[in-house]
């Protein structure tokens, strides 16, 4: 097995090590955390759809836009 086969595991067991993780429901704030970059890392990215759990979040969240943004001068 070379080194691309060895990391494309890697990257495919990770994946579902956070996957399995989430879905258990016990899921700490640091291993979203990692999910979450993992995602990043990885260029995926998602656009709230209406009626979806990520619009809802959003429309949960205090902010309404970059002027929300805490200040720190």
């Amino acid at each position: 097995m070379d080194l691309k086969e060895i990391l494309s595991l890697l990257h495919a067991e990770m994946a579902q090590k956070l996957l399995d993780k989430v879905r258990s429901g016990e899921v700490t704030a640091a291993e979203l955390n990692v999910a979450r970059q993992f995602l990043k890392d990885n260029n995926i990215d998602s656009v709230p759809k209406e009626g979806s759990p990520l619009k809802n979040l959003a429309d949960d969240l205090p902010f309404t836009g970059d002027d929300d943004r805490p200040s720190y001068n």
